[in-house]
């Protein structure tokens, strides 16, 4: 019974987010600047900048929508990503990863809205990822020095975090295959910079240029998330990214 009433509401949760999903028509007559700027500035213009592609500033979007907890755009982003080639696996293993990086809640808003899109659109649920899947390899090494770090800076602050960043983060979360190590860090870098949350960028921006994420990405990816995440956030992502690049070129 109790399963039964948890679908009914997830259900009607899901059909009155759909139903509260903006059109242009709703934003031409409130605010017709706004609608000018994003038809013409960031979907005619920032969207096709070739710095990259359409695949991975969708990734960036949805991981600053889910991340400020947006939903007004989700489910056209859903949608738009998978357009762009973003996989069912992918966009579920996005909204996992970021239950851990912007807050379960977040995660649970943006998976009633997925879906509803993934609904219309007949995905298999056999197209999803695996619970437990089998991992990629761990970098020891890697790993290593992060443990260490962290014990340096925190150690004995709270044991019980440094335990699980060790065993659900690093040792399950980063290594789950559905999500490539390049797009699960862009996902990471988006989310931090998207709610402001500076401090952690660093090791993760270094991580994702590790990855394969090159420094002209790194750079479009702010000038991205000004749209979606506002340009105080972006702005105060600048001297973090520059003293980043800074470092590796030495």
């Amino acid at each position: 019974m109790k399963r039964l009433i948890l679908a009914a509401a997830l259900s009607a949760l899901t059909s009155a987010t759909a139903r509260a999903q903006p059109t242009g028509d709703d934003l031409t007559s409130v605010a017709p600047a706004l609608a000018q700027f994003s038809r013409d500035r960031l979907m005619g213009e920032v969207w096709k900048r070739p710095e990259l592609s359409p695949r991975d500033r969708s990734v960036v979007t949805l991981a600053a929508l889910i991340a400020r907890d947006h939903t007004a755009e989700l489910a056209e982003h859903v949608g738009l990503a998978l357009d762009h080639g973003v996989k069912p696996a992918e966009i579920s293993e996005i909204i996992t990863h970021l239950a851990f990086y912007a807050g379960r809640g977040n995660a649970l808003a943006a998976s009633a809205i997925t879906r509803a899109v993934f609904a219309r659109r007949q995905i298999d649920p056999a197209a999803l990822p695996a619970v437990s899947p089998d991992h990629l390899s761990l970098d020891e090494d890697a790993e290593a020095k992060r443990v260490a770090f962290v014990r340096q800076q925190f150690g004995g602050t709270s044991p019980g975090l440094e335990q699980y960043t060790t065993a659900v983060l690093f040792r399950d979360l980063w290594l789950r295959p559905d999500l490539a190590p390049r797009d699960r860090s862009l996902v990471t870098v988006s989310a931090l910079i998207a709610n402001g949350q500076v401090a952690q960028m660093p090791y993760h921006l270094n991580r994702a240029m590790d990855n394969g994420l090159t420094q002209e990405q790194a750079g479009e990816v702010i000038a991205h998330l000004a749209f979606y995440a506002g340009w105080p956030n972006a702005f105060s992502a600048l001297p973090v990214a520059r003293d980043v690049f800074a470092k590796r070129a030495r």
